[in-house]
């Protein structure tokens, strides 16, 4: 589905933005129920305003609202869902079968127990509020910039919430699991339409880790779940669900798929081109892929078929703010595979994936922001160069 009316190369995010230090402490204050929701809403109502208003100052084409009431990009499901329950990494371990293997893998990838948290099934999953299209309206009655939503993606959400020890007292296996979000995320994707949304985008990162991580579970937010041991079957199931998803929806979608976004060490996390996706990602009933491409772990752009592709031009894992001449250079790489109709620009990941692990602070988000603009607005002038 097209976007709006837009300059070409239109500028975006993948969603997320760092939360102040108010945000920060009123998050931890609502988890601990020492904060209502109408105390809280008051700060996050002042934080989404804030990453409207630095998006619009630099000149981002199609907005968020910076994910500022989330405490992750997919954990905040427990809060709108009946049936599901955050819990930090530690209390997941107090659950695992394997205790000594979850705690060698939380080492290896450089993740403190205590900063994420994951979305557990632990009853019949059941929508009690929507979980983005309040986000949505809020966002929309501040500016009359497009708007993306961004959602966990279907497979994301199976395999995070599927705990064996847990889940399986209510779900009989995790595609049982796997029919009740598929209902679930088609709902809220058919309301954001409704609401105005003018892309809805569906964030899916371990379809890396089936072909990167050589058949073991290493992305740490699915890490009490072992995938099928054949990562065909197991990519077939995720294109299936992102399908029942997706497929017809009256807005467009966007897939986005990086390697990993909790640490600054780069060693900890995936590496590999996206050539082995690519029969997935042609199966996949989306308009747009969202890949990463700042980070040479993300090897030579990938030619999308018909979809369109979000370029991740800047890297939001570092402190150098990127420089524009190098940005239009890999525009104009991006250029030898791609329409220029059918490129957009992003960073490669969220900036504030997870609230209390952000990758990044105010004044280099703001740095970088500008400079992809900057290139963006070269390229429009001069695609050739």
């Amino acid at each position: 589905m097209p976007l709006p009316p837009l300059p070409p190369l239109p500028v975006t995010t993948v969603g997320s933005l760092p939360r102040s230090p108010e945000l920060l402490r009123a998050l931890k204050a609502r988890r601990r129920g020492d904060l209502d929701r109408a105390g809280f809403d008051a700060v996050a109502d002042a934080a989404v305003r804030d990453a409207v208003a630095l998006q619009t100052a630099a000149g981002i084409d199609i907005v968020t609202d910076g994910e500022q009431r989330r405490d992750n990009f997919y954990s905040f499901v427990a809060e709108k869902l009946d049936g599901v329950r955050a819990m930090t990494l530690a209390e997941m371990l107090d659950h695992v079968e394997d205790k000594a293997g979850f705690e060698r893998l939380l080492a290896t990838l450089d993740v403190p127990a205590y900063a994420i948290t994951n979305p557990t099934c632990v009853g019949p999953l059941a929508r009690r509020e929507p979980l983005a299209a309040d986000e949505l309206a809020f966002v929309r009655g501040l500016t009359d910039a497009p708007v993306k939503v961004p959602l966990p993606g279907p497979y994301l959400l199976t395999r995070a919430m599927w705990v064996p020890e847990l889940t399986g007292r209510v779900y009989a296996d995790k595609e049982a699991l796997a029919e009740d979000v598929v209902a679930l995320l088609r709902a809220e994707a058919e309301a954001l339409a409704a609401g105005g949304a003018a892309v809805v985008q569906f964030d899916e990162p371990v379809l890396s880790e089936l072909v990167f991580g050589r058949g073991q579970t290493r992305t740490f937010m699915c890490a009490a779940l072992a995938a099928r041991s054949d990562p065909e079957e197991e990519l077939a199931f995720a294109v299936d669900l992102i399908n029942r998803v997706a497929a017809d929806l009256p807005v467009r979608t966007a897939l986005h798929v990086c390697r990993g976004n909790w640490s600054r060490d780069e060693r900890t996390l995936l590496s590999g081109g996206y050539a082995p996706l690519q029969p997935t990602f042609d199966a996949l009933a989306v308009d747009e892929l969202v890949l990463e491409y700042a980070t040479p772990r993300a090897g030579a752009v990938v030619d999308p078929g018909a979809k369109a592709l979000g370029l991740g031009v800047v890297n939001p894992r570092t402190d150098e703010i990127e420089a524009v001449d190098d940005i239009v250079a890999r525009i104009r790489t991006a250029l030898d595979v791609v329409p220029l109709d059918r490129l957009s620009i992003n960073p490669d990941c969220g900036f504030g994936t997870f609230a209390l692990r952000p990758m990044n602070d105010g004044a280099r988000v703001d740095g970088k922001l500008r400079a992809m603009v900057a290139a963006a607005r070269v390229v429009r002038d001069d695609p050739v160069g």
